[in-house]
């Protein structure tokens, strides 16, 4: 289905794993997954962003193996 795209396009990366989309689409499936650890405001991402943390805890014990298992979609 064709899409009009009436506001301006900003690409902030763009690499071998990147996605972009405009219109409809069925499906989109990641080619590469990654687990990061980020206290309090940590991933917070934008032109103009503020993040006020006075104490921040981030919990990083995982006990599974597999967390996002995407072999079969390369």
């Amino acid at each position: 289905m064709p899409s009009i795209i009436l506001a301006p396009i900003k690409f902030v990366s763009i690499s071998d794993d990147s996605t972009v989309n405009f219109g409809d689409v069925l499906q989109i499936t990641p080619k590469s997954t990654s687990k990061a650890f980020a206290g309090g405001g940590g991933g917070n991402t934008g032109d103009w962003s503020v993040s006020i943390s006075v104490i921040s805890f981030t919990n990083t014990i995982d006990p599974d193996v597999n967390d996002s298992n995407n072999a079969g979609n390369n």
